[in-house]
């Protein structure tokens, strides 16, 4: 039941990838056949559950709490990552959106970047392929350790979450690839930052281009 309430919420929510009711019932077939129960076989067991709802009603609440236990751990792990130190000193335009190009010689604080996040009907509209990557170009990287500069993404996914943390040490392009889909399980939401952390009375010229998250 755990599986199967998760692959019909994957199946709401994902509206591109489950547009047909063949590609909805093969997805749920699958997840039958991975816990080995026939669609048969399910649905005997809720016609006998069915005269005999208050052990159905008590499964069901088990299932329930199992899934609000899994929501709340993935809840916690972002608002954890959240409150770290870098996470506040970022800039944030908007939600969603992550500039083409950024600069980090701007005066201000000491820790600087950007933020993004993107929630299930924006990366379904956003991002057509089932691989992408987050990318960017860099220029201006000092070989010296006087800046710790990072960039990241948190993927969500129905029953997991994935944190890639890179670093920016030299002046080449960087990637980090992405699949919407990992052991079953869909992409529901990406945050995702960059951040540079330096010596205080230091800001190093470094540029950022050609930034994206997507499929070239």
């Amino acid at each position: 039941m755990y599986d199967v309430y998760i692959a019909e919420a994957t199946i709401e929510h994902d509206y591109e990838s489950f547009n047909s009711s063949e590609k909805k019932e093969a997805y749920i077939n699958k997840v039958f056949a991975e816990n080995n129960v026939t669609q048969a076989q399910w649905d005997s067991s809720l016609s006998w559950y069915s005269d005999k709802i208050d052990l159905y009603l008590k499964m069901n609440d088990s299932v329930k709490a199992r899934l609000k236990r899994a929501q709340s751990d993935i809840d916690k792990k972002i608002s954890q990552l959240q409150s770290q130190s870098f996470m506040p000193d970022t800039e944030i335009y908007s939600a969603s959106y992550i500039p083409l190009t950024y600069s980090f010689n701007m005066p201000g604080s000491r820790s600087k970047g950007f933020r993004f996040q993107l929630d299930s009907t924006e990366i379904s509209s956003n991002i057509p392929n089932n691989y992408f990557s987050f990318n960017l170009n860099a220029i201006g990287v000092p070989t010296s350790e006087t800046n710790n500069l990072k960039y990241a993404l948190i993927l969500v996914y129905n029953d997991t979450t994935i944190y890639k943390v890179e670093n920016i040490d030299e002046n080449r392009n960087y990637g980090i690839p992405v699949s919407k889909y990992v052991n079953n399980d869909t992409l529901i939401q990406i945050f995702g930052f960059v951040h540079l952390e330096t010596l205080p009375g230091i800001t190093p010229n470094i540029q950022l281009y050609d930034i994206y998250l997507g499929s070239q």
